[in-house]
């Protein structure tokens, strides 16, 4: 039996290191092993799917298992090399069966893969004769399950138009978080976030008594008043006003929607920005968080409109759901918006931090050269980008400042990738203003020490003329 053991681990290793290469590496070494060749019946000889990628990953990572199987080194190698020939014969087959790269055939995608392979270790490990027999009819229809996975769950769009990347990353990502007939499951699927911020986070001040205080700091967001000298400020656009929403986590605090409109009362703004985290956890169902958000927005009064983009928190899916509520959403996209005569762009980008699908160049390719432009993100993180293409103002959240500082508002964490000096409030970059907001809610544990929710405005002016000395 553990000659059968090693032989079936070998197989599935075998089997799973190139889609984790292409995981990993992305396009890099994705070149087609058979660079495009075809046959004599003008039919590629394995197709696009067969990458030089590929077949390091297995040759190298099924060497690697020597150890675990007990062999040299050398008959790992020659294992693998039998796994690798027989995967390319199957392709072989298949091409000339006329059937596309990619597509998958129960048994014949496996059997010459595992067959050869299996044989070999088993003669090797000086297996029973069954041994290779019983790891070739477990592993087939496993690895046929976990191609048709892979294919149809993590490469296949959950809807017509997909607006993102169809990476196999984007979509697991959001197959663990989104996928809306596993909600109730999808707790089983990111433990470690339920652990850090329901268990261990919330037990410490639990333990510590304050964890009712937290709470309670969590339910006082405050209105912040924010003046933004932009030097190519067109005039029209002089005192424009705009009510920056961020992290708003709505249904993670009851009574959270009230406090807001408490605090913006009868205000109105020339525009309202949404940075992203509707949701309060970054998975399981999305229905509380939207019957909050369509409490919150009609009272929300405005000269252009909403717009937002999606954060860490957010769903693809979610989109037609904001835009229902009130919210016009800006998935790599710009739009402009004009005054009498001149005019500023909007342009908002997709989440760049957890599912990393920003496409900054798309979001700009609207733009006119030199338009004063405000770029709305979840995060931070893009600033750079943002820089690149000149936009004016960058406006942003996901760091919640912090939410949990040390008692000189010292943020401990600030869940970002982007430098401290992007992590709150106002900052600069190359030409560029940024401003960072603490956000309205709070996730994970919802508490907040230090570092009260924010409730943003801003008002762009142009910068005061210096008296001139003659």
């Amino acid at each position: 039996m553990t000659a059968a053991i090693k032989i079936l681990f070998f197989l599935f290793w075998g089997n799973l290191l190139p889609p984790l290469a292409s995981i990993a590496l992305g396009d890099r070494l994705a070149r087609p092993v058979d660079n495009g060749c075809t046959w004599f019946d003008n039919k590629p000889l394995f197709g696009p799917h067969k990458t030089i990628r590929g077949i390091m990953a297995s040759l190298i990572g099924g060497t690697l298992t020597f150890h675990l199987l007990g062999v040299s080194w050398q008959t790992a190698a020659y294992a693998a090399g039998l796994l690798m020939a027989g995967d390319l014969l199957s392709s072989f087959i298949k091409r000339r069966m006329g059937l596309a790269s990619g597509e998958s055939v129960f048994g014949l995608d496996q059997i010459f893969e595992a067959l050869l392979p299996a044989i070999y270790l088993g003669s090797r490990l000086q297996a029973p004769l069954w041994a290779a027999p019983l790891a070739l009819i477990i592993f087939i229809p496993v690895a046929h399950g976990g191609a048709w996975f892979w294919k149809y769950i993590l490469f296949k769009p959950p809807m017509e138009n997909y607006p993102r990347f169809v990476r196999s990353t984007v979509r697991l990502r959001e197959w663990r978080s989104c996928h809306q007939p596993l909600a109730r499951w999808h707790v089983l699927f990111n433990l470690s976030s339920l652990v850090y911020n329901r268990v261990l986070v919330s037990t410490v001040f639990r333990l510590l008594g304050r964890y009712s205080q937290g709470v309670a700091n969590a339910l006082k967001p405050e209105v912040t008043e924010h003046i933004i000298h932009c030097p190519t400020l067109p005039k029209p656009f002089e005192d424009f006003t705009i009510l920056l929403l961020t992290d708003l986590h709505l249904d993670g605090l009851p009574g959270l929607v009230d406090r807001i409109l408490e605090r913006l009362g009868q205000r109105s703004f020339d525009l309202c920005l949404i940075g992203g985290d509707i949701r309060m956890e970054t998975y399981g169902p999305i229905a509380p968080s939207l019957r909050d958000l369509r409490r919150l927005l009609p009272h929300i009064r405005t000269r252009h409109g909403i717009f937002g983009v999606l954060g860490n928190h957010d769903c693809i899916e979610m989109v037609p759901d904001f835009e229902e509520a009130g919210i016009l959403m800006l998935v790599n996209d710009a739009i402009r918006i004009d005054r009498n005569g001149e005019s500023l762009w909007l342009v908002g980008i997709d989440d760049p931090n957890y599912y990393k699908t920003h496409d900054t160049a798309k979001a700009f390719s609207t733009v006119p050269p030199n338009a004063f432009s405000i770029f709305l993100a979840h995060s931070p993180e893009a600033y750079t980008e943002a820089a690149r293409h000149q936009t004016a103002l960058y406006l942003c959240g996901h760091t919640h400042g912090g939410q949990i500082c040390l008692a000189s508002g010292t943020p401990i964490y600030t869940n970002s990738r982007a430098p401290r000096f992007t992590a709150s409030g106002t900052w600069h970059y190359q030409g560029m203003q940024g401003f960072t907001s603490r956000g309205v809610g709070a996730s994970g544990a919802p508490l907040r020490f230090n570092c009260p929710g924010e409730i943003a405005v801003i008002t762009l002016r142009a910068p005061e003329l210096s008296p001139t000395l003659f």
